[in-house]
C-alpha cells in the first residue's frame, strides 16, 4: 500500500525538469564566418551546474600546470582566452580564404575549437594551419564537417 502512494505521489510530481546549461566559465564561443546556410549551429560550451562542479577541478589543474612548467607566462591558462579569441577570429576573416565557411571558435587554455561547415577537408586542413600562427594559440580541435556530413559537436536546440 504504501509503495502504491509512492508511485501516485510520483505520477503527480510529473517528470524531473532539465536541469539548465550555462556557459559556466564564461568560455569564449564566436561565430566567425556564416556563408553555409544549412550548416548546423553549434551549442557552445554549456554545462549543467553538476558538470561544471566536476569540471572545476580538472580545470583548475590544466590551467596552472602550464605555467608551473614555464609554458605559460600568465599564471592560469585560461587567462588568455578572451583576449585571444578576438584575434583569431579576426585573423580567420582577414585571410580571406575562409569566407565561404560557417564557422564558430571556442577557447579553452589556449586551444581553439573550430565547429561548423568547411568546403573540402584541405580548407579545413588549411583553416587548422592558419589558427596556429595566431600569437599564443597551443592547438586547434577540428569539429568541422562537410556540406551533407553530420555535425562533429553537439547542435544547438
Amino acid at each position: 500500500m504504501r509503495w502504491a502512494a509512492l508511485v501516485c505521489m510520483g505520477m503527480l510530481a510529473g517528470p524531473a525538469p532539465a536541469q539548465e546549461r550555462t556557459n559556466a566559465f564564461n568560455d569564449p564561443f564566436v561565430q566567425v564566418t556564416s556563408a553555409i546556410a544549412a550548416c548546423p549551429v553549434p551549442a557552445g560550451p554549456l554545462y549543467t551546474a553538476q558538470e561544471a562542479r566536476d569540471a572545476a577541478h580538472v580545470r583548475s589543474h590544466h590551467g596552472t600546470s602550464c605555467f608551473r612548467s614555464g609554458r605559460c607566462r600568465l599564471p592560469n591558462s585560461y587567462l588568455y582566452d578572451a583576449e585571444l579569441i578576438p584575434r583569431v577570429v579576426q585573423y580567420i576573416r582577414l585571410d580571406g580564404r575562409f569566407n565561404d565557411t560557417s564557422l564558430w571558435v571556442v577557447g579553452e587554455r589556449r586551444l581553439v575549437w573550430l565547429a561548423g561547415c568547411v568546403r573540402s577537408r584541405e580548407q579545413a586542413d588549411a583553416l587548422q594551419k592558419a589558427v596556429m600562427l595566431v600569437d599564443d594559440v597551443m592547438g586547434t580541435v577540428d569539429y568541422l564537417a562537410l556540406p551533407g556530413e553530420a555535425p562533429r559537436y553537439e547542435v544547438k536546440k
